[in-house]
């Protein structure tokens, strides 16, 4: 599978068909899909129909635009229009199509990009892994009995299997990061507000963006989509960075890092470690970056994001009528919509104690220096069904903790990225994550294109499938 900019570039000067692309990216849907579930609908006569409108226009001597040609998935968490959005849950399956796009994918279709159809996602994209009553089990292309993350689970094996150059993605508590971690790919979650959304959630922790195989296919992703919408009262204005340059000439060389394993309160896999401790070294001596020896302790972040997470799920969802179907939902769905159904104001208000009590932390890392690093997710991919592992290097521990790293970015508004690091012994593939601070999604992004310069890493998993 070639790069998003190489096939935008391809069909843009006339050299590649934009319909060939996409025939091609149909024929490994078809031949892959049944094995791994990454996509869930799919809308292969609109797509030709769309490809052949950009073959048209470049004819004629019009530039399509900067996506010109791509084919894309899209998450079924966000709309796409003449496909219907499920959420990845039976209370949505009577839902015919929507009639417009998401902000973000309009601006990904105005660019010239053609959505092929929608990827799995876990039931309101609240799991670290892809599986729902409506759709079942979605893959790890690496190794078909391991997931490959959530909530974009589902773009993630579309990419990594090589069906789609790029898919669409979206972050409230590392929803992009750990897929990208688990499927050897690249995630940016950029800073909050820099890409915006018709209905910021109600915690204000997410943030769309997309998995690529390549730090500078995530670069144009950025660079087309950011930019204010009136829509999105909490959407920042234009960065004034074109990311598709900085990426390749910001200098980070006297930049502050930190590096923590465990961030003073999770238990880590030890080759997990192994692998981003040996990453984070090398990056920081690429880069030539300042490494800074300190204590990095955070306040477990877990607990907080999931107490406001539940109040999102009623907000955009209107869950009590939920309730009365909860035996179709999935278990972490309906203990969520319980819990939070019966929560009290002063237990609302302790969540958000907590909140401000970690963001005070995250303020004070980031006084001292500008880049933290440490492992994406505590744990390789684990069983495609799950749940996720409730024992990590001998330390029993709760549902969350195999994920315990990227929340506190969501919860403080930093971008942060996943990066691949490495394998473990089993051919599993291992995150690093580079955080920065707020609104510094350049510098994350400068750092990823470093590392994946000076250790390159593969593009899909074509050759195991």
């Amino acid at each position: 599978m070639d790069t998003v900019i190489e096939i935008a570039e391809a069909v843009r000067s006339g050299e590649r068909k934009a319909v060939e692309v996409v025939e091609e990216c149909l024929a490994c849907i078809s031949e892959k899909n049944a094995l791994l579930n990454a996509f869930v609908h799919l809308d292969d006569q609109g797509a030709l129909a769309r490809a052949r409108e950009i073959d048209d226009a470049v004819a004629a001597g019009v530039d399509p635009g900067p996506l010109a040609g791509v084919p894309l998935g899209v998450k079924d968490l966000e709309d796409c229009a003449g496909m219907p959005t499920s959420h990845g849950s039976v209370m949505y399956l009577d839902r015919g199509p929507v009639e417009r796009d998401s902000i973000h994918v309009g601006r990904l279709r105005a660019a010239g990009a053609i959505p092929l159809g929608k990827t799995a996602a876990p039931e309101l994209g609240t799991l670290q892994y892809t599986r729902t009553v409506a759709f079942g089990t979605t893959r790890n292309p690496w190794n078909p009995d391991k997931t490959p993350g959530g909530s974009s689970g589902g773009t993630a094996a579309a990419v990594a299997a090589g069906m789609v150059p790029m898919g669409t993605a979206s972050d409230g508590g590392g929803s992009t990061r750990i897929p990208a971690s688990f499927s050897g790919l690249f995630g940016l979650k950029p800073s909050f507000g820099r890409i915006p959304s018709e209905h910021p959630c109600t915690s204000q922790t997410a943030v769309f963006g997309a998995l690529t195989t390549t730090v500078t296919d995530s670069a144009r992703h950025l660079d087309v989509v950011h930019g204010p919408d009136d829509r999105d009262r909490t959407s920042l204005p234009p960065s004034g960075v074109r990311y598709e340059e900085v990426v390749e000439v910001l200098s980070p060389v006297g930049l502050r890092v930190a590096w923590s394993p465990d961030l003073g309160f999770a238990a880590v896999d030890p080759e997990v470690e192994a692998v981003t401790s040996a990453a984070a070294a090398a990056l920081i001596d690429a880069a030539g970056m300042e490494r800074v020896e300190r204590s990095v302790l955070l306040t477990d972040p877990i607990r907080t994001w999931m107490s406001q997470g539940g109040i999102d799920l009623w907000a955009e969802h209107d869950c009590a009528r939920w309730l009365e179907r909860k035996d179709e939902l999935t278990p972490f769905v309906r203990s969520s919509l319980e819990i939070t159904s019966e929560a009290t104001t002063p237990q609302l208000a302790k969540g958000f104690r907590h909140r401000w009590k970690l963001e005070e932390e995250v303020a004070e890392i980031f006084s001292d220096v500008d880049v933290l690093l440490t492992p994406t997710t505590a744990v390789p991919a684990f069983v495609a069904e799950g749940p996720p592992p409730d024992e990590i290097d001998g330390r029993r521990v709760h549902v969350g903790m195999s994920v315990p790293f990227t929340m506190a970015a969501n919860l403080c508004w930093n971008p942060a990225a996943s990066v691949p690091a490495g394998f473990t012994s089993e051919g599993l593939p291992v995150g690093l994550q580079i955080m920065g601070r707020r609104h510094a999604d350049d510098v994350v992004l400068r750092l990823s294109r470093i590392f994946e310069q000076i250790r390159p890493w593969p593009r899909t998993t074509n050759q195991l499938l």
